[in-house]
């Protein structure tokens, strides 16, 4: 009998869940395959490893191929129905006309996983299915069960948002017969349709709403920091089509309303941030506040000083999240100056996530300046958690400083938090000497999870050494030891522990 889909064990869940969590950019509001996908996503080779939630968080990245970031007139709705995009009417050259560099006829996946170079294999793939039709894709959609697991995640997320471009109810109605992959595969379909007839998209998800239950909880950030749930994810590809429209449908909704009115005047922010401020003025006081944080950060980035008189005029209780979010975006453009605005904000939570945002742009520009800056900082939790912001880049650009750095604070939380991002993202030194770094941190729980890791490593080069070392460690639990020694890894990440916290 023909296997359907592909399978994700549930060993493979927990690895493919815990490895890439946090890892994968948010990507869904990015236009234009050709340009972003091959220069963004093959100059990245992790991305392999994450594929289920490249699947999950990227959604329906691949759906921009014929769709510019703003929609427009023509998009397909009315009389193109929900099977039929523009992408889908124009003319295709059949696939077995497609051949690679040397010439070589390209018929089946097969050929295009033995290509050389990732991003002609990314781009074979998309002229491959682009060539298809909805039967066709289904048919393809049976084989990917034979690819090896990092060629047959990422023709997943190509295939399925291709086939929900031309056969939107075929391409959901096949992601439910896949089990556990179906729920990395319905986000794909959903924008991808939405993308190109967000009517149709909108009825079938408020008609299938226990479809899309796991959607938000695999990654990525919505407009309240959690994971983007289908209605914001629908939203935002309206609203590059029609404002108008998707702010009514949003404004119809009983559930997920915040976060869809939130999503459109996010987009329309992204171009027009005083429109979409004045949008936000007309919504229930209860249905603000993510849309005045996500106007606030686009405002931010684009005229900062607008920005500030814009939020002056919000209620005062409201103040301080909506000036946290335009000063995270005026750090992506400037940190320094976002850096001097923070000293004007009073304490508090809100103030703790800018501080965060602002050290991790600023670290890749000048770690050191952004490290001096953290420690004049007066709250120790936004120095903690923001070392796991700091520490990765610093790492990799100058290790030795960045070491240094982490035992200039006193024992505790900071340093500890400073240590084991230390070792996590340390890929040069010595694993015997991450080792010993590990065994300095004060937290017990922290110590013995940052030992496992650092352990595992060596064992991988030096297995005697790491295995007698593990063997006569008072620190590392005996169970722990085990799984090091059999060479089942050690356990958790950076974050992983009793103190880790969200952020924006």
């Amino acid at each position: 009998m023909r296997r359907e889909g592909f399978t994700i064990t549930r060993r493979m869940q927990a690895r493919i869940l815990n490895e890439s969590a946090g890892k994968i950019p948010q990507l869904s509001g990015v236009p234009g395959v050709e340009r972003a996908l091959y220069s963004k996503i093959m100059k990245n080779s992790w991305i392999f490893p994450a594929a289920a939630l490249v699947v999950g968080a990227v959604g329906g990245y691949i759906s921009g191929k014929n769709t510019s970031s703003g929609g427009g007139d023509d998009a397909a709705t009315g009389d193109n129905g929900p099977g039929r995009t523009r992408s889908s009417n124009r003319p295709i050259n059949s696939s077995s006309d497609q051949s690679g560099k040397h010439g070589t006829r390209i018929s089946t996946t097969a050929d295009i996983t033995r290509m050389p170079g990732n991003s002609d294999r990314i781009k074979a793939l998309l002229d491959f299915y682009a060539g298809l039709t909805p039967a066709q894709l289904q048919e393809e959609a049976y084989k990917l069960e034979g690819l090896p697991m990092s060629e047959r995640i990422m023709a997943s997320f190509l295939l399925f948002g291709r086939w929900a471009e031309k056969d939107p109810q075929a391409a959901m109605a096949y992601s439910n017969k896949i089990g556990f992959a179906g729920a990395f595969v319905r986000p794909t379909v959903l924008q991808s349709w939405a993308s190109t007839d967000p009517a149709n998209a909108a009825k079938y998800y408020a008609s299938n709403p226990r479809e899309f239950a796991m959607m938000g909880m695999m990654g990525g950030r919505g407009p309240g920091g959690g994971g983007q749930g289908g209605a914001s994810i629908i939203a935002s590809e309206w609203a590059r089509q029609d404002p108008t429209a998707a702010m009514a449908w949003a404004g119809s909704l009983t559930t997920e309303k915040n976060q869809a009115m939130s999503s459109v005047i996010g987009e329309i922010a992204k171009t027009d941030p005083k429109k979409a401020a004045g949008m936000v003025g007309t919504m229930d006081s209860t249905d603000k506040t993510d849309a005045e944080r996500a106007v606030a950060s686009q405002y931010g980035a684009s005229n900062f000083a607008e920005a500030q008189a814009w939020i002056r005029t919000l209620p005062a209780a409201d103040q301080a999240a909506a000036m946290a979010s335009a000063i995270t975006g005026l750090s992506r453009n400037d940190p320094q100056a976002a850096s001097a605005q923070l000293s004007q904000m009073e304490a508090g939570d809100a103030k703790d996530r800018a501080i965060s945002s602002v050290v991790n742009d600023w670290a890749r520009l000048n770690p050191q300046a952004a490290a001096d800056f953290l420690k004049q900082q007066d709250s120790a939790q936004a120095q903690q958690d923001t070392m796991r912001q700091l520490m990765p880049t610093w790492v990799g650009q100058n290790a030795s400083a960045a070491l240094a750095y982490a035992n200039s604070y006193g024992a505790g939380d900071v340093r500890d938090s400073a240590l084991q991002s230390y070792v996590w993202n340390n890929n040069t030194a010595a694993p015997s000497d991450l080792v010993k770094v590990a065994e300095t941190i004060t937290d017990e729980g922290e110590r013995s999870r940052t030992l496992g890791i650092a352990a595992s490593r060596w064992m991988r080069e030096d297995p005697t050494a790491a295995t007698a070392y593990i063997q006569q460690s008072a620190v590392i639990p005996d169970d722990t030891k085990q799984r090091i020694i059999s060479g089942q890894g050690g356990q958790g990440g950076p974050g992983g522990g009793r103190r880790g916290r969200t952020g924006n």
